[in-house]
């Protein structure tokens, strides 16, 4: 299976989003011999395989798709999910915050449904790597078919365990931090880090952010910064341009710090709700 196709038409394996004249779009692994059951018609693979990249092809009832090839932003929206994913503007931001790249190893947790692991993996790609923990063994194996499906399961390395007990990688590049308390692993994240390495988590709520705040710099994490992203999409219609009606106004709060030299203590973390605020 190929994610990007460098040929001009389409070949079996390949990923194709298809979209409809209704603009709603699904994607499709392509093999001879398969069809394709839409809302709109049947549509045969084998007439799928040989077209041109950006051709449409029609359904047995004359329903037209174009045919183009997925995005990296469309394939995360795709994956099969049990949890919530980290959205693509979250995503595509984090990876130049925390500076990821070919050969950049880097410690995700928790992995979820895997749409992070899979943009880190292709960003990794190919002398990289990225070792994901996650504490549900069923959780799990949906991200490992999520990864596999487009074919990166070689740049990432599953750790089924509860990262408080610490992290087998040393002197990686980047941690990331998608769980529900990630002030009471910072010193593991610290343990893991190469000197100056790139710390980063999101959490939904503010109470969340300010927990985070009060144990970076006990956990020796210097140049701490919170941000939110809000993206907002425009109806494409040149006649009468204008925002959509409804947006996602919020998903999440990220913090970003870089491991310094000290050693991190161990820090007792008292759960957000028994915290003294100043």
């Amino acid at each position: 299976m190929t994610v990007t196709n460098l040929s001009h038409v389409v070949q079996p394996g390949d990923l194709v989003l298809l979209v409809g004249n209704d603009r709603k779009e699904f994607i499709v692994l392509v093999e001879p011999g398969q069809v394709i059951q839409t809302h709109r018609g049947v549509l045969q693979h084998d007439a799928v395989i040989g077209s041109p990249w950006g051709e449409t092809v029609k359904t047995h009832i004359g329903y037209g798709y174009m045919l183009l090839p997925p995005s990296l932003e469309q394939l995360i929206r795709s994956v099969r999910r049990a949890t919530q994913i980290i959205y693509p503007k979250e995503i595509g931001y984090l990876l130049m915050k925390m500076n990821i790249g070919p050969g950049t190893r880097i410690i995700e947790a928790g992995t979820g449904s895997g749409g992070l692991t899979l943009a880190l993996a292709r960003m990794v790609q190919p002398t990289g790597h990225v070792y994901t923990y996650e504490a549900r063994s069923d959780i799990q194996n949906l991200a490992q078919k999520n990864v596999a499906q487009l074919g990166l399961e070689r740049y990432v390395t599953f750790k089924l365990r509860d990262i408080a007990e610490g992290f087998d990688e040393q002197a990686v590049d980047a941690v990331f931090l998608d769980v529900r308390e990630p002030w009471d692993y910072l010193p593991q994240a610290h343990a893991a880090l190469k000197g100056g390495g790139f710390f980063g988590a999101l959490v939904p709520t503010t109470n969340q952010v300010s927990a985070l705040l009060r144990y970076l710099e006990p956990a020796s994490f210097g140049f701490i910064e919170v941000e939110e992203l809000i993206l907002r999409p425009y109806k494409a219609v040149a006649g009468r341009l204008r925002p959509f009606d409804r947006i996602v106004a919020h998903t999440g709060y990220l913090i970003f710090a870089r491991a310094l030299a000290s050693p991190a203590p161990v820090v007792a973390v008292a759960p957000p709700d028994e915290l003294e605020w100043e």
